[in-house]
């Protein structure tokens, strides 16, 4: 039997659940009416027993048809064929009545491990549901490699009680180590957090500021969002270039002594990377000093994190470009690990592609993600579950499907 959940039942059901994620929460249902979607808190009981539910959104498709959409997809155990099939054919009969055309699936139900090293895959349970939901009606779309669906199908995820500095890959602690020496800080900031994150983020996202705010207010009202802001301290900045000037001038006087003995190409090489550390070295006390007479602090890099149960999301980061030297991504990822590693246990760094190849223009990103040595999973991807063929087949050839799911991605998709 299927029927609609109260907010507790719907809330303590998910919380359990070993498929718990922040769409399948009360704030994700809140968040999506401020965008014109209703929604449902369904339940499927067996023997007077909850043992599935999930949150469903729907939205017009014509003037008497809707579809719905379980973001990130139900609570149940996908695994357990049976109970699959009794919940599809309660699910179907419950909503055919209602005019819902289809249902829209992407479960965090995971298909593949892939190697950082090897790319291979080794093969998850999920990797067998794929064989029946076609037979209970689920319609597979096509798998996307890089951002062409609603969520990611590839993800990275970093296990917060064994990830430290030491386990990231050695450019990545390189580049964390130069963020720390230019005098980066940071801060949660709540209040005005997301109008500076915005400035990161608007050049690469189709949303305005007010979607980021609404998102942010939904979760902050559980205590469940935070603002990570990254700045430059000018002043620490330049203490720290002064203290590296005068340590490689040392290194370079001594080197200079070394050529008049030995000027083989190493050493001759040796001195030249110690001249070049200097120049480096007197820009940077030049920028700080200006910066601190000036301004004192500037943000350049921002993150907005959701929390649930016992899992950490990075929603969405960004960084002022112009300052990309100061290697403030890296810093601020590694910020959100030392800040929730002793209180919770994943941190999902969001999504990356499928193609790791060299001629993928995400491959920055990917790179990136890589570098804090995360595990990196393929989700089973996304599914229509059809409760009315006919309907959806004349939708899709007229058009009507395309331009209605490609209005709603704009409200939907939300990738890194």
């Amino acid at each position: 039997m299927i029927r609609e959940l109260k907010f507790t039942e719907f809330e303590d059901f998910s919380k359990r659940h070993i498929l718990s994620n922040r769409y399948q929460t009360i704030n994700y249902a809140m968040l999506m009416t401020e965008y014109d979607f209703d929604y449902d808190l369904i339940g499927y009981f067996e023997n007077n027993t909850l043992v599935a539910a999930s949150l469903i959104i729907f939205n017009n498709l014509t003037t008497y048809k809707k579809y719905g959409y379980a973001p990130r997809g139900f609570l149940i155990d996908y695994t357990n064929v049976h109970l699959m099939t009794r919940f599809t054919k309660a699910l179907m009969n419950y909503y055919q009545k209602k005019n819902i055309v289809f249902i829209k699936i992407n479960p965090e139900l995971i298909t593949n491990e892939i190697d950082i090293n090897t790319k291979s895959k080794k093969a998850y349970r999920g990797s067998l549901v794929k064989s029946y939901l076609a037979n209970l009606g689920y319609f597979k779309l096509k798998d996307n490699l890089y951002f062409e669906s609603r969520l990611p199908r590839f993800t990275a995820f970093l296990n917060l009680k064994t990830t430290n500095f030491d386990s990231y890959s050695k450019n990545t602690k390189n580049k964390i180590r130069r963020a720390y020496e230019k005098g980066l800080e940071y801060e949660i900031n709540n209040d005005k957090g997301v109008d500076i994150l915005f400035d990161f983020i608007k050049r690469k996202r189709n949303k305005d500021v007010i979607y980021y705010k609404h998102y942010f207010n939904m979760f902050k009202k559980t205590n469940s969002a935070d603002i990570f802001l990254i700045s430059i301290d000018y002043d620490k900045y330049l203490v720290n270039s002064q203290n590296r000037y005068e340590r490689e001038l040392e290194k370079n006087n001594m080197y200079n002594d070394l050529l008049l003995t030995n000027n083989s190409k190493k050493a001759i090489n040796i001195k030249m990377e110690s001249d070049r550390k200097l120049t480096c070295y007197k820009n940077d006390i030049i920028e700080a000093t200006e910066g601190s007479k000036n301004i004192k602090k500037r943000y350049i890099a921002a993150a907005m994190v959701i929390k649930h149960n016992n899992r950490v999301d990075i929603v969405t980061s960004g960084y002022d470009p112009k300052y990309k030297q100061f290697d403030a991504n890296y810093f601020l990822h590694h910020i959100i690990v030392e800040y929730y590693k002793d209180n919770y246990n994943t941190l999902d760094l969001n999504g990356l592609t499928g193609d790791f190849s060299d001629n993928n223009p995400y491959k920055g990103l990917n790179t990136f993600k890589i570098g804090f040595n995360p595990k990196i999973y393929e989700y089973i991807g996304e599914y229509d579950l059809v409760l009315k063929p006919m309907a959806y087949k004349k939708l899709y050839n007229n058009g009507t499907l395309g331009k209605v799911l490609n209005k709603d991605e704009k409200k939907l998709l939300n990738i890194k």
